[in-house]
C-alpha cells in the first residue's frame, strides 16, 4: 500500500492503497469511482486531516459505507485545508495547488477533493462544508459541487471529523450535475428530472464592492442566461453574517481539538493553532449570542426564500488566488482574502440551506444556486435544466 503517490505533484492525495475498495457489484454507482475528504473514517484506513497534530477519531462513516453498497469504488483519500479550517488548501504536508496552475491554490477546505474531480482521477469526490468548502475549491477548480441542506438524512456526517457541528455538511463535487445528481438520487431512491425555469423567481445576491469585475460580470451574464431560460431575476439584499459564524465555529473546532491544544505546540500550522487558541477564548456568553444573531439571519434569508423560489449569487470574490495570496483587490477595495471569500459562502452553510456551486462561461469563476430548506431535489433539477448550457 502507498500513501504517497508519485504521480500526485498537485499533492491532492493524502492516501491511495493500492487496491480501491470495490462498491457492490450491480448497484446503482457501479462503475463510478470517487474519492473521500480525509475527515471521513473508513475502516482500515488513516486519518489525519492533513495535520501534523493528533486528531480524534470519529469513527466509520455511514456515508462512505453506504455508497459502497450502492456500488461505488473508493479510491483512497484526499488532502484538505489543515482540519477543515481554511479556504485555500494549505496543510501540514505542503499544501495542495490547483489543478492546472502550479502558482495557484485550489480553494478549500475541499481541496484535494476539487483536484481529484477536476483531472478527472475519480467520477465525484465526497468533500464537507462548514463555510465554503465544497463550493469554493468547485468554482476555483471549474467543477460542480453541492451542498446538501443541514441534517440530510442521505448526507450523513456520522463517522465525519467535525469542524462545528452547528455548519458542517457532507456532499460532493463532480465535473457536472448529472453526476452529482446520479449519487444523490442513488442516495435518497428518488429520481430527479430536470426543472423549468420559465416562470421562476430568482433573487440576484450581488452586493456592490464584493467582488471584482470579472466575477460581477460572470454572475451578471449568469442572471441573463437565467432569464433567457424564463426566470424573472431581480436583486436583493442580504447582511454579511461573519458576526456569528466566526464565534460559533471557532468555538465549536475548539472544543473538537480540545485534547491537541493542551500542549503547547500540537502540531498545527500557525494560522490554524491561532484560530484555535481564539476559539478558546470566546465566552459562553459571546457563543450563545452568536446564535441569536444566526436566528435574526435566519428570519431573513427564510423571507428571501418566499419570496424567491431561489438565490443566484457568487461563490467567489475573485479567480483563483496565488499561493500565498492573503489579500484580494474588490470592488469595495483590499479585503483579507478570508473575509471576502466566507461573506460570500459561510452564510449558506451557517443557515443550512441546500446550495449548488456551478460553473461559468468565465475560468474558474463559479455562481452559487441557493434553494429552500428541503428542497434539494428541485434544485438539483433546476440544475440539471442547465447543464451544457454556455
Amino acid at each position: 500500500m502507498t500513501s504517497r503517490p508519485t504521480d500526485d505533484p498537485q499533492r491532492a492525495w493524502a492516501y491511495r492503497p493500492a487496491t480501491p475498495l470495490h462498491g457492490t457489484p450491480g448497484g446503482p454507482l457501479s462503475g463510478l469511482s470517487f474519492s473521500v475528504k480525509d475527515l471521513y473514517g473508513v475502516p482500515g484506513w488513516p486519518l489525519q486531516a492533513s495535520t501534523l497534530a493528533p486528531v480524534p477519531d470519529p469513527g466509520e462513516s455511514e456515508l462512505v459505507r453506504r455508497l459502497l453498497t450502492l456500488g461505488a469504488d473508493a479510491v483512497g483519500k484526499t488532502h484538505l485545508h489543515e482540519i477543515a479550517l481554511g479556504i485555500t488548501g494549505m496543510n501540514g504536508y505542503g499544501g495542495t495547488t490547483h489543478p492546472h496552475d502550479p502558482q495557484r491554490v485550489p480553494g478549500g477546505s475541499s481541496s484535494g477533493a476539487a483536484v481529484s474531480v477536476a483531472l478527472g482521477q475519480v467520477d465525484f469526490a465526497l468533500g464537507t462544508d462548514t463555510g465554503g468548502s465544497i463550493r469554493v475549491p468547485a468554482a476555483w477548480c471549474g467543477v460542480v459541487g453541492f451542498k446538501p441542506t443541514k441534517g440530510h438524512p442521505d448526507w450523513s456526517t456520522a463517522g465525519v471529523l467535525p469542524l462545528s457541528w452547528t455548519c458542517d455538511h457532507a456532499g460532493p463535487l463532480a465535473a457536472d450535475v448529472t453526476t452529482v445528481t446520479r449519487v444523490h438520487a442513488a442516495l435518497t431512491g428518488v429520481p430527479i428530472e430536470p426543472e423549468t425555469w420559465k416562470g421562476r423567481r430568482v433573487g440576484l445576491w450581488l452586493p456592490d464592492g464584493w467582488t471584482d469585475a470579472a466575477v460581477a460580470s460572470a454572475v451578471l451574464a449568469y442572471a441573463d442566461m437565467l432569464r433567457e431560460c424564463g426566470a424573472l431575476v431581480e436583486p436583493v439584499a442580504f447582511p454579511e453574517v461573519m458576526d456569528a459564524y466566526t464565534p460559533i465555529v471557532l468555538s465549536e473546532a475548539a472544543h473538537v481539538h480540545a485534547n491537541a491544544l493542551q500542549g503547547d505546540d500540537p502540531g498545527f500550522l500557525p494560522f490554524t493553532l491561532g484560530a484555535l487558541r481564539q476559539g478558546q477564548a470566546i465566552s459562553e456568553a459571546d457563543y450563545r449570542a452568536a446564535f441569536d444573531r444566526r436566528a435574526e439571519y435566519r428570519a431573513l434569508l427564510d423571507g428571501l426564500l418566499i419570496a424567491y423560489d431561489v438565490l443566484l449569487a457568487p461563490a467567489v470574490p475573485t479567480p483563483t488566488p496565488l499561493i500565498d495570496q492573503d489579500e484580494v483587490e474588490i470592488g469595495a477595495g483590499v479585503l483579507p482574502l478570508r473575509r471576502a471569500v466566507l461573506r460570500l459562502t459561510a452564510p449558506f452553510s451557517l443557515l443550512g440551506v441546500p446550495t449548488l456551486a456551478l460553473p461559468t462561461a468565465t475560468p474558474f469563476v463559479g455562481v452559487q444556486l441557493i434553494g429552500r430548506h428541503g428542497q434539494d431535489d428541485r434544485l438539483l433539477g433546476l440544475g440539471l435544466a442547465l447543464e451544457g448550457r454556455p
